[in-house]
């Protein structure tokens, strides 16, 4: 039952679209059936089906690390990303991720420059350990809970509903596909091999009796903006019908989606509720225009959702799978 699946959604426009456009592309024989093995759907991760603020998750992960350069290094102390790590600068570390969704990006080519070396010389082994270690322990600034429970019920309930509607579902992310690989299948459900975002290059390391691969500071692929359309269609070789997001980065994945002349749905996660999450639109101005202009499904937290985050027992599941790695 739909509003068993959806349980965590107010039934408002959103679920109305949801359901809508679900019920319409799964009826055999309607105009707007689609085939099961064409319903692709694509969601962004940080912001959409987490909380992204005051920082991304992996950001804190990576500023943590630059911490322990830093250590080891005082001249560092001088330079950004590291003086802002080491003064807990968040205003400049959020300024430039904001500012990026506004065209600017002198701020985070230098916050890339510093987190490219953050783990160089990493295997993919030691980078997965060390990003399940601290995905354990870490906690979130100001909600006070691990990450793993910053997690969004009601997106998981969408993500669960849409499987069992025969979907399937990809993460496409801006941020580290190997970092969000760690977590994807118990945090979401979503298998490793069904999550597309940013990467560095690696190399291949030969020990002589085995290979592994290695993490070099070069970037490869940075998973934003136009680059996430190419990358879907690189990996997938389908144009989604279904696409979320929250941010201007997000735009160009939303328009792949919403297609003209076909069966598809856009839609975007608005951040309005300050007493349960958080309230911006600083770096989504233009997503949330082009929703309103183009007819876009928007999810407002404070009035589409009854449930934020989830209860004690869904975490502790998390937390249990996270320990057995």
């Amino acid at each position: 039952m739909v509003a068993g699946e959806l349980a965590s959604w107010n039934d408002g426009g959103a679920k109305q679209s949801i359901v809508s456009f679900v019920e319409r592309v799964t009826r055999a024989g309607g105009a707007d059936f689609v085939a099961p093995e064409a319903r692709v759907a694509v969601f962004d991760n940080d912001g959409t089906l987490w909380c992204e603020k005051p920082m991304p998750v992996q950001a804190d992960f990576l500023f943590r690390r630059l911490g322990e350069m830093v250590a080891r290094d005082a001249s560092l102390r001088a330079h950004q990303p590291w003086k802002a790590v080491v003064e807990r600068d968040y205003q400049w570390l959020g300024d430039a991720i904001t500012k990026h969704y506004r065209g600017d990006d002198s701020d985070l080519k230098v916050m890339a420059a510093g987190l490219l070396q953050a783990y160089g010389d990493t295997s993919i082994e030691e980078y997965a350990e060390m990003a399940r270690a601290f995905l354990r322990t870490a906690r979130h600034p100001k909600l006070e809970r691990p990450y793993p429970r910053c997690v969004f019920t009601p997106m998981v309930e969408l993500l669960r509903y849409l499987t069992v509607k025969q979907f399937t579902v990809y993460i496409v992310s801006g941020g580290g596909r190997d970092f969000v690989r760690t977590f994807s299948q118990d945090c979401y459900g979503i298998p490793p091999e069904r999550v597309l975002g940013s990467g560095v290059v690696l190399r291949l390391r030969d020990a002589g009796a085995s290979v592994t691969l290695v993490h070099t500071p070069q970037l490869e692929l940075f998973d934003d903006g136009p680059m996430k359309p190419a990358a879907i269609w690189n990996v997938i070789g389908r144009r989604p019908i279904l696409a979320a997001g929250n941010s201007n980065g997000d735009i160009p994945m939303l328009r792949f989606c919403a297609q003209p002349g076909r069966p598809s749905l856009a839609l975007v996660v608005a951040h309005d509720d300050d007493k349960r999450e958080y309230a911006y639109d600083s770096g989504a101005e233009q997503a949330l225009a082009f929703a309103r202009n183009s007819g876009w499904a928007v999810a407002s937290i404070k009035n589409d959702w009854n449930m934020v985050f989830g209860d004690e027992e869904r975490s502790a599941q998390v937390k249990a799978a996270l320990l057995r790695q």
